[in-house]
């Protein structure tokens, strides 16, 4: 069994085999966080609210820890003894936060027989990827081959994982999110249909990082104007895989 469910934002709910995975979990109400700084607007986020979706899971995947992907109502609500699997980078942040069972994702850790691995991510080009700090992304291998980008741009790393792992599914952080300075530090609709070119065309590529956060510029309108054969879900669907 494998499914996808989309909460908001970049937060998932991941079904493989017999375990979910809470993925970047951002469980604020919507306006408790103040705007992404240096953006086009100054809009409150998160922008949407979260959908009445049950949160039931085994462990919490965060690729990384800004703000629109592990909150603060994420570190206060999330049980302390949940297993949390992270970048080696953030390990210490988690534990101050009170959290007990921080596993970090050097190369591979197996979890319930799932075989996570920690792939190469770059947020955003040039000098703002190095400001922006270490950002990650996963693949998860279990009856199916999962591959999270993570918040990333297009760029060789993102190709060579997916002919080295051959996942069955993609799920890309879209949404062109931007400073008033710079080129975007999410993948653009341009970015996401290089990745949908360089799978099968029976590989799903399934789109999310939209509409919930002020810098994040890119629509779902725009997305699927711009590329075809990419899965969309608005807020709490389930894409079965």
């Amino acid at each position: 069994m494998a499914a996808i469910q989309l909460l908001r934002h970049a937060t998932l709910l991941l079904d493989l085999d017999d375990t979910t995975f809470l993925v970047d979990p951002m469980l604020s109400e919507p306006g408790e966080i103040p705007p992404i700084p240096n953006s086009p607007n100054d809009r409150e986020n998160p922008l949407v609210d979260l959908p009445d979706v049950e949160l039931s899971y085994d462990a919490v995947l965060v690729t990384h820890r800004h703000r629109d992907h592990f909150d603060d109502a994420a570190a206060d609500q999330l049980p302390s003894d949940v297993p949390i699997l992270c970048q080696p980078e953030e390990v210490d942040d988690f534990r101050e936060d009170g959290f007990t069972d921080v596993r970090p994702v050097e190369g591979t850790v197996s979890f319930e027989g799932i075989e996570v691995t920690r792939t190469p991510a770059r947020h955003g080009h040039g000098d703002l990827a190095e400001q922006m700090g270490p950002s990650s992304g996963y693949v998860l291998d279990g009856a199916r081959t999962i591959y999270l980008a993570g918040d990333t741009v297009w760029y060789d790393a993102v190709p060579e994982t997916i002919d080295a792992h051959a996942p069955d599914a993609v799920v890309v952080n879209a949404g062109a999110a931007q400073f008033v300075e710079g080129e975007p530090i999410t993948m653009t609709p341009e970015d996401v249909g290089e990745v949908r070119g360089a799978v099968a065309d029976d590989v799903p590529v399934i789109a999310d990082h939209m509409e919930a956060i002020n810098h994040c510029l890119a629509t779902r309108e725009d997305l699927a104007a711009a590329v075809d054969g990419v899965a969309i879900p608005e807020d709490g669907e389930r894409i079965e895989l």
